[in-house]
């Protein structure tokens, strides 16, 4: 008995796994397209009217600078 209540609890847990995850998928897509704003923009990106600058955003990386002040050979 101790069997078939482990097996049947094995599949149910996988079964209400793969359920939750099909069920939360879909409701994701259904918020996303619900949702025009899903893509969060920065202040920065819009000009005084607040329509989206196309052309004058500018990407700056900045890298850090791996020298070492005490070596002799900088």
């Amino acid at each position: 008995m101790l069997a078939v209540t482990l097996t049947f609890s094995a599949l149910f847990s996988v079964m209400f796994l793969i359920l939750g995850t099909l069920v939360g998928w879909l409701a994701k897509d259904y918020v996303i397209q619900r949702d025009s704003k899903y893509i969060p923009l920065h202040p920065e990106m819009f000009d005084e009217n607040g329509q989206i600058i196309p052309d004058e955003v500018l990407a700056v990386r900045f890298e850090n600078d791996m020298v070492d002040p005490d070596d002799p050979l900088n």
